[in-house]
């Protein structure tokens, strides 16, 4: 098992920035992968950043690429997602996952969930 726990959510302006936080817990030795989802209300969650967890390769949903940016701290068993430039279209709930099995990072499926973080951005 992998526990998950998101920080960092929270209002900002149009153009602001956030940087997300996920913490993982228990089983993480046998992590591949991490990735960014988002849920906005009445809209199907989508992937927008994934990073594997050895080799660092990154993934971006073109909606975020050169604003957003996606890392990890392997001793500190976190992964970041920085957001800069944010627009009113980014509001959302942001979930972390993790994957233990080779995956594709955009296809996944990805094994873990977190509980999710607010991150709402005014116009």
């Amino acid at each position: 098992q992998v526990q998950l726990v998101e920080s960092g959510g929270g209002l900002v302006q149009a153009g602001g920035s956030l940087r997300l936080s996920c913490a993982a817990s228990g089983r993480t030795r046998s992590t591949y992968g991490m990735g960014w989802f988002r849920q906005a209300p009445g809209k199907e969650r989508e992937l927008v950043a994934a990073i594997t967890w050895s080799s660092g390769t990154t993934y971006y949903a073109d909606s975020v690429k050169g604003r957003f940016t996606i890392s990890r701290d392997k001793a500190k068993n976190t992964v970041y997602l920085q957001m800069n430039s944010l627009k009113p279209e980014d509001t959302a709930v942001y979930y972390c996952a993790a994957a233990i099995r080779v995956i594709g990072l955009r296809t996944g499926p990805y094994d873990y969930w977190g509980q999710g973080t607010q991150v709402t951005v005014s116009s």
